[in-house]
């Protein structure tokens, strides 16, 4: 039945990889299933029969879906069916686009869509670098154009050692979650976490890593060569040559004029009249070609930029190859959150809000790993008028998803273990004003903001982007690329760490690849560069974070108990828990493992509740002093209950330091008195006194100690008051 089905067997990082074509999603322009240990992702490449009409750019779409029966798993949604894509699967369908994507004929304008679907997921085995993998077998095999193939995997760095594709365990102590793609002679893709890396431990990393990826792009160029398709021709969309020259000769003083200023606005608003006068002049020319005047118009634009940087060595706003535009940084912004922060670079501003909550607000996650909260979020938001456009608002994109993550990658090897900060802590990042590398300003304005929240992170960390410009052997490099230098170069290498090294890269490329000549200048530039922008700008605003917390912020506390005293702290129904809640103005949350989290405005109501409970959790301690609360009185003493559940008796000669002849000549029904325990019987029974209490903590003494209180006369019944009027 399966006549063309092959199988092709390889290893990589000691466990077995098998490609099998043939069998599934035969209509598929070309599909593959990548079996990897036991991690199998069904991968599909298709490409529409002809070009889409009406658009200037190439459509591809690269959807990575995650089925929760791979882990053996139903959907926690109401229809018990898996719905919107992750956030995980969506920056898993960027990791695998970003590589293949500028291997496409950029002139082809017909829609290609690729789908990986995890089948089966082996902790041990990546379903992410499966599924690069199998993607770029499919396109290899397929009739599609494209220069592939890629290949990539994944490093970790364990114990100082560079691992390949690390296991779940490895994975858990690595100092190092990279990603590297890679043609047959190029870094086409590097996507990095990293606790602190310094860069020249990062290049080896990479280096391993594209030493490896060139065994799977051979091992895959020979599927290709038995059973791949021959690649289609396809309608070019480009503008004719003889049209983009009679352009150029027209406009282009006219295009240099416009784009030589620092000001995005005075740029786009030079660019104006010149698109009007191409057009007026060149429609007549060209009536059935007219939406690719404006391509030529584009072309020309890029043509200059990239003239001036390679020629010139000139940057559209005459700042130098390694030059930052001008800073600024404010915190406190805000006045009623828990921390904010304004970071300005150029025309590219991000405002940053900490937002700290407790432990029931961290985020519940339903994926595909053994993830199942988040304590720390950080989300991005990009509104239209941040590039002077008028949009109708929408949820997050691709885009803002991946750039939240790239922040969220910075920041979390420097965010304090709950152990240390029982918080969760979300960060949002609102663009205000978009000139390039929004992305590495949110990083840094959340660096701020974090500090101003009283967050107690280990370092503060910058990010900074670094552009390139290539013509044959030639390139050049630039730090802080604003917009027009990131639209018309080949690269935007964006970089976050702090003084002592990297905890993340994201590369985006517009070029078929990098060479570690290009990667190492960039890494060291940009390293530069941080150490600038925490030195000059950031650390001057606020050098370390706040001693204490926003007075609008919760108060936490955190302790942990026996599990077999869980039930004692709720107590029957939730009455204990609901007791203290009420009487300490506060909030607790109670995990499985006997964490407990405190929570409330006020500390001191926080630590009142904390001794309540590790009072109930643990059997008081002899010689330990309490306050507790009369309950009940007797003629032989009173009962205190010194937290909820807990209840012990003071004999009438422990009430005080004099001989006592009634127990109401010293305390009544709900006083609140301080008790030292005196021991606990067979039958757990606590014996209490007032009298030790007061001579430990208060000093007293019979000489010293004033007389007992008269008895308080009888609310009702008995002598009734004298109500004559006087």
């Amino acid at each position: 039945m399966f006549e063309e089905f092959r199988k092709f067997e390889t290893t990589l990082a000691g466990r077995p990889l098998v490609i099998e074509t043939g069998k599934m999603a035969q209509l598929a322009s070309g599909s593959c299933l990548v079996r990897y240990g036991e991690t199998e992702v069904l991968c599909t490449a298709t490409m529409a029969d002809k070009p889409r009409e009406g658009i200037d750019f190439f459509p591809l779409s690269v959807d990575y879906e995650e089925k929760l029966y791979a882990v053996g798993k139903i959907p926690g949604s109401f229809q018990r069916r898996e719905g919107r894509a992750s956030e995980k699967a969506t920056l898993a369908s960027r990791l695998i686009d970003r590589p293949i994507r500028p291997l496409f004929p950029k002139d082809m304008r017909n829609d290609v869509g690729i789908i990986a679907t995890v089948m089966s997921v082996d902790p041990d085995c990546s379903p992410e670098i499966t599924a690069m993998i199998g993607v770029s077998v499919a396109l290899s095999i397929s009739e599609i154009p494209w220069d592939g193939p890629i290949a990539g995997v994944a490093v970790g760095l364990v114990d100082g050692e560079i691992v390949i594709n690390p296991t779940e365990a490895q994975r858990e102590v690595s100092d190092l979650t990279l990603t590297v793609a890679s043609t047959d002679s190029l870094v086409a893709m590097i996507e990095a976490a990293a606790n602190e890396v310094p860069e020249d431990v990062m290049l080896k990393a990479i280096m391993k890593a594209h030493e490896v990826n060139q065994e799977l792009v051979e091992f895959i160029k020979g599927i290709q060569k038995e059973i791949g398709k021959p690649k289609v021709d396809f309608p070019s969309n480009d503008p004719p040559a003889e049209m983009f020259e009679a352009i150029k000769e027209f406009a282009i003083d006219d295009i240099k004029f416009a784009l030589d200023t620092n000001d995005k606005r005075i740029r786009e608003e030079r660019l104006k009249p010149v698109y009007e006068k191409v057009h007026e002049k060149f429609d007549e020319l060209y009536p059935e070609e007219t939406v690719k005047i404006d391509d030529c118009l584009y072309l020309l634009q890029k043509y200059v930029v990239r003239r001036w940087l390679l020629d010139e060595g000139k940057r559209v706003d005459g700042r130098g190859m390694d030059e930052i535009r001008p800073l600024a940084a404010e915190i406190d912004v805000l006045s009623r959150v828990h921390g904010s922060a304004l970071f300005t670079r150029g025309q590219t501003q991000v405002l940053t809000v900490t937002t700290l909550g407790t432990a029931s607000d961290a985020q519940n996650l339903d994926g595909l790993d053994n993830e199942e909260i988040k304590r720390y979020m950080h989300h991005y938001n990009f509104p239209s008028f941040s590039v002077g456009e008028t949009k109708p608002p929408r949820g997050p994109g691709r885009r803002e998803i991946g750039h939240g993550a790239l922040a969220e990658k910075a920041l979390l090897p420097v965010i304090p273990p709950v152990e240390e900060f029982p918080y969760t802590i979300r960060l949002v990042s609102e663009v205000l004003s978009s000139n390039g590398s929004t992305s590495q300003g949110a990083i840094c304005s959340s660096t701020l903001s974090l500090m101003a929240a009283g967050v107690p992170i280990k370092a503060p960390v910058a990010g900074i982007s670094c552009g390139l410009v290539t013509e044959g052997d030639r390139y050049i490099t630039m730090v802080d690329i604003q917009g027009v230098e990131d639209f018309f170069g080949d690269m935007d290498f964006k970089v976050g760490g702090t003084k002592k090294g990297i905890t993340a890269i994201q590369m985006d490329i517009k070029i078929h690849g990098l060479t570690f000549e290009i990667i190492e200048e960039a890494l060291e530039k940009t390293r530069k560069a941080r150490l600038y922008i925490l030195d000059e700008v950031m650390l001057p605003v606020i050098s370390e974070p706040r001693k204490e917390l926003s007075k609008y912020a919760p108060k936490m506390l955190l302790t942990k108990i026996d599990i077999d005293k869980i039930g004692d702290v709720i107590g029957k129904q939730g009455k204990v828990i609901q007791k203290i809640c009420s009487e300490c103005n506060c909030k607790v949350d109670v995990e499985e493992d006997g964490t407990i989290y405190i929570t409330a405005i006020d500390i001191d109501d926080a630590r009142r509740a904390l001794n309540m409970i590790e009072t109930i959790a643990n059997d008081p301690e002899v010689g330990a002093i309490y306050k507790g609360v009369v309950t009940k009185i007797m003629s032989f003493g009173a009962f205190v209950e010194i937290a909820p559940g807990k209840e012990g008796l003071v004999h009438i000669s422990h009430l005080d330091v004099k001989r006592t002849e009634k127990v109401e000549d010293v305390v009544h029904v709900g006083d609140e008195i301080i008790v030292q325990v005196l021991g606990i019987d067979e039958q757990d029974r606590i014996n209490l006194s007032r009298r030790n209490a007061l001579i430990e903590v208060e000093g007293l003494t019979p000489e010293n100690t004033p007389a007992p209180r008269r008895p308080a006369p009888p609310r009702h019944g008995g002598n009734k008051p004298n109500n004559r009027r006087r």
